[in-house]
């Protein structure tokens, strides 16, 4: 997969499993990187609340539209991809300037979550094809330098899930469509995983031994190993 050549800043993406701690990762990521003096910037997708296409995803996320199983990744990747469009100028921009973006979710989440709902190897490559070819083409948006994938289990992660507090999105709703469905979380890991193992740019890291979660400082110190490799730190 090609990455970004004519921006000064890298984009780092935190994705993975629900449940797994990606906005916690993120968070402790931006943190420790200001505090070595790291230029950077930081962006949570979808954007629920601040742009038109994020309000879509919300609804669609609610089952507004439909069951999880109801409705085309293709269909349902257009919303996503058009909630990230939107943010577009501010990321080039920012890349631009020399930061490094590190976000929460990107173009990865619509891969695992609306590749997983594909079966078929053939049709989900080809999907692939097709979701390539709308991000990063047909909307332009930046490519990721680096992608940190949290692993989790499915089963570990629905639980997880239930222990988040109020989200203003859901509505007063515990799980959303894709959280609720224990066979969309598993099918989708499937698809993380396959990029994981397919993508160079792509970083697994185990969130869990032995069916216990690791502690968020473990996953940190984890990430941070990563992210080290990708971007000159001058202290740590």
């Amino acid at each position: 997969m090609r990455v970004n050549s004519s921006l000064s800043g890298k984009l780092i993406v935190i994705d993975g499993t629900d449940g797994s701690g990606k906005a916690t990762q993120t968070k402790r990521l931006i943190d420790r990187m200001r505090r070595n003096g790291v230029p950077c910037a930081t962006m949570e997708f979808p954007q629920y609340g601040k742009s038109f296409f994020g309000d879509m995803v919300a609804r669609y996320l609610n089952g507004e539209f439909g069951g999880h199983d109801e409705i085309s990744p293709y269909l349902a990747s257009v919303l996503y991809a058009g909630d990230r469009w939107q943010a577009k100028d501010t990321l080039c921009r920012w890349l631009a300037e020399g930061r490094h973006v590190i976000l929460n979710r990107y173009v990865s989440a619509n891969q695992g979550h609306q590749g997983g709902k594909i079966a078929d190897p053939v049709e989900r490559a080809q999907f692939m094809q097709w979701l390539d070819r709308l991000e990063f083409e047909v909307f332009g948006i930046p490519r990721p330098d680096r992608v940190i994938f949290l692993h989790i289990a499915p089963e570990i992660a629905q639980r997880l899930v239930d222990k988040k507090g109020h989200r203003d999105y859901m509505k007063g709703i515990k799980r959303d469509i894709h959280e609720e469905s224990l066979e969309h979380l598993r099918n989708a890991e499937q698809a993380y995983c396959q990029l994981a193992e397919q993508n160079d740019n792509w970083v697994r890291i185990e969130c869990a031994q032995q069916g216990k979660l690791l502690n968020e400082e473990q996953i940190g110190e984890m990430v941070w190993k990563e992210i080290k490799k990708a971007v000159k730190i001058r202290r740590t």
